[in-house]
């Protein structure tokens, strides 16, 4: 029997399932239009993240910087990103002589977004990572761990400031 197939009833399923979320109002975040009637990517184009001092500053603002543009050219400024890092490294695993076995990089965001044509705070909000690694007995391998959790922390911390921000500015119509 053809109308059995699980090839059609998967399809009228998907299709019935289509039609159920369109008519109840859920829209995808990056899909369709928002803010005056432009899409949120081009809407996260207009964001100008400001400098953050530091290593694991600079490697958050790139990071996002890359993902509102794609690594395309932003557009005007609508509105300016502040961002303050707070970094901290914390002991575990500690031996009995008092050597750290592992050690966990911590990285705390705090930032608001500004809308520049009118000065008000659209959102303020924080973004906290920790990333564990190990300490080994060459100095090199010591440092290179290090640099691997800063950068583990900073993309965690950047995709996290980007998807409030995108939430945010979605919304707001």
């Amino acid at each position: 029997m053809w109308w059995r197939s699980p090839a059609l009833i998967a399809t009228v399923l998907a299709g019935a399932m289509a039609l159920g979320l369109a008519s109840c109002g859920i829209q995808p975040m990056y899909g369709g239009s928002t803010v005056g009637g432009a899409k949120l990517a081009e809407v996260m184009q207009t964001v100008d993240v400001t400098p953050i001092p530091g290593r694991v500053g600079q490697k958050v603002r790139n990071e996002l910087i890359f993902a509102n543009t794609g690594g395309g050219y932003a557009g005007p400024a609508k509105y300016k990103l502040d961002i303050t890092v707070k970094e901290r490294v914390i002991d575990q695993l500690v031996r009995i002589t008092g050597d750290a076995q592992g050690q966990v990089f911590e990285l705390t965001a705090n930032f608001k977004i500004v809308n520049l044509a009118n000065g008000q705070i659209v959102y303020q909000g924080n973004a906290i990572s920790r990333a564990p690694y190990e300490r080994f007995q060459e100095i090199f391998a010591n440092v290179r761990a290090r640099y691997d959790a800063e950068n583990r922390a900073a993309r965690t911390v950047s995709d996290s400031i980007k998807t409030q921000i995108a939430a945010v500015l979605s919304s707001a119509a």
